[in-house]
């Protein structure tokens, strides 16, 4: 489906009203081949949207919106301990999550009640309660927008970092993502890594793969807004990663500041907390806002434009620098 000025509010979880100058739906990989191939993407700016569960519009897009609309789950692969899953770029991430919990396959139930569609999900290498898709993701397979070529990409040609994909590089506008295969335990280890999940997951009953998943989505739903009901996109920012160094400088002049040490040296330090501590929590400018329950989180109150968004995080991202001395990079793409 092609079409012109298309307003992306429905295609964005902050739900802002923008225009994309034109608009390119598909649901079979062949009709983004052939789109690719009668030239139809040969302009400047092309911008990939899928859910835009991790999007803020700022200004109307006068590119070309391309929304992978591809669905299906396909085991591909199965043995004793392990099944393959082929998921369509357009299932809602969830919706997966769901379906392998239903079969006893684990690895993702971590994950769940993320918003969005699974082709982002290698994009972003979301994740959250000690899990991440890298965990699980053979391949990702995509077609590239300067030739109409499909390429398969393994686990490790992904670049996988925090939050961070080489679809965010190097292959930035330049590849669209129509599938991705993930490995899935048929003996799931369950993962209690986070005290909240294992603390909630004995209110449920005990450690089972259901009540992980119904855990965290328990979890989910007190700490962050649906955003079908407040426009979101999430955790806005990244919690920074911090130099040993840098944390114990930080901890001079705030002693019960919480840090996670990585392997490698670093410490992960939790963003929400520092913007709480900066007194935005649940602060208000104009339509746009900071989430009652998880600093972490800003919100459309209602009618709010993508640049009063924006403009709120600069301020919140000023305080914490000048506070903490650590500066704060957004996890949401401005646009």
């Amino acid at each position: 489906m092609y079409t012109l000025n298309k307003d992306l509010k429905t295609l964005n979880t902050f739900g802002i009203s923008c225009l994309a100058g034109s608009f390119f739906q598909f649901s079979e990989e062949e009709e983004l081949v052939s789109f690719i191939r009668k030239g139809r993407t040969e302009q400047s700016d092309i911008l990939i949207l899928g859910g835009g569960s991790n999007f803020l519009f700022t200004r109307d897009f006068p590119g070309l919106v391309i929304h992978p609309a591809i669905t299906g789950i396909r085991v591909e692969h199965l043995t004793n301990g392990y099944v393959i899953a082929n998921v369509g770029a357009g299932v809602i991430w969830d919706d997966f999550v769901s379906w392998a919990a239903g079969r006893g396959l684990g690895g993702v139930e971590n994950l769940s009640y993320i918003p969005g569609l699974a082709g982002a999900s290698p994009v972003q290498n979301i994740g959250a309660y000690g899990a991440e898709a890298e965990d699980t993701v053979i391949s990702v397979r995509c077609v590239m927008l300067s030739n109409g070529e499909t390429v398969e990409l393994t686990s490790g040609e992904c670049n996988f970092s925090y939050r961070n994909s080489i679809f965010k590089n190097d292959l930035k506008g330049k590849a669209v993502v129509t599938a991705v295969r993930f490995r899935l335990s048929r003996n799931p280890e369950l993962n209690l890594t986070y005290p909240e999940v294992a603390n909630e997951c004995e209110l449920l009953g005990g450690a089972t793969l259901d009540n992980v998943r119904n855990a965290v989505i328990n979890i989910r739903r007190r700490k962050l807004p649906d955003p079908m009901e407040t426009g979101n996109a999430g955790s806005f920012f990244k919690n920074p990663v911090v130099t040993a160094e840098k944390f114990i400088g930080c901890l001079k002049e705030n002693p019960e500041l919480p840090g996670h040490h990585l392997p490698d040296g670093k410490v992960k330090i939790p963003a929400g907390w520092m913007i709480e501590k900066c007194g935005w929590k649940g602060k208000t400018v104009g339509a746009a806002g900071v989430h009652r329950n998880q600093a972490l989180v800003l919100v459309n109150l209602g009618g709010a434009k993508g640049s009063e968004i924006a403009d709120l995080a600069r301020e919140i991202k000023k305080s914490v620098l000048e506070r903490f001395g650590v500066e704060l990079e957004p996890e949401v793409e401005i646009v």
